[in-house]
């Protein structure tokens, strides 16, 4: 039988400004542990600390534009793309348009503050 998901978990977000994080399947709001499923929305400013992530994310942008930094360049994803980052590899999020960003993330495996390895 299918598992439906009634609502998402919110997630406290790292960054220098406050971000919405709703995780629809992941270790906090179903305990899955193979791929979470969130979708984010990040305001005009935001930026999060580098990270060296132990895990594959692919990022949907729904809307706006999503500023995504690694070690040889910057990605700028607008609303109808998608991204994806590998493990191991440095990146940083941010937001720097007007109207900020939506966008969903699918991390495998599943996202954790442990795994991600944020930059101090």
């Amino acid at each position: 039988m299918p598992t439906l998901i009634e609502k998402p978990t919110l997630i406290t977000a790292a960054g220098n400004k406050p971000k919405t994080i709703e995780e629809y399947a992941g270790r906090v709001n179903t305990g899955h542990t193979g791929v979470s499923v969130a979708r984010m929305v990040s305001p005009e400013g935001w930026l999060e600390p580098g990270q060296r992530p132990e895990f594959e994310e692919i990022t949907v942008v729904l809307k706006g534009m999503l500023r995504v930094e690694y070690e040889g360049g910057v990605f700028d994803v607008k609303a109808g793309q998608a991204i994806v980052t590998h493990p191991g590899e440095w990146i940083r999020y941010g937001s720097p348009e007007a109207g900020g960003a939506e966008y969903m993330a699918i991390c495998l495996p599943a996202f954790s503050p442990d795994t991600v390895h944020r930059d101090e």
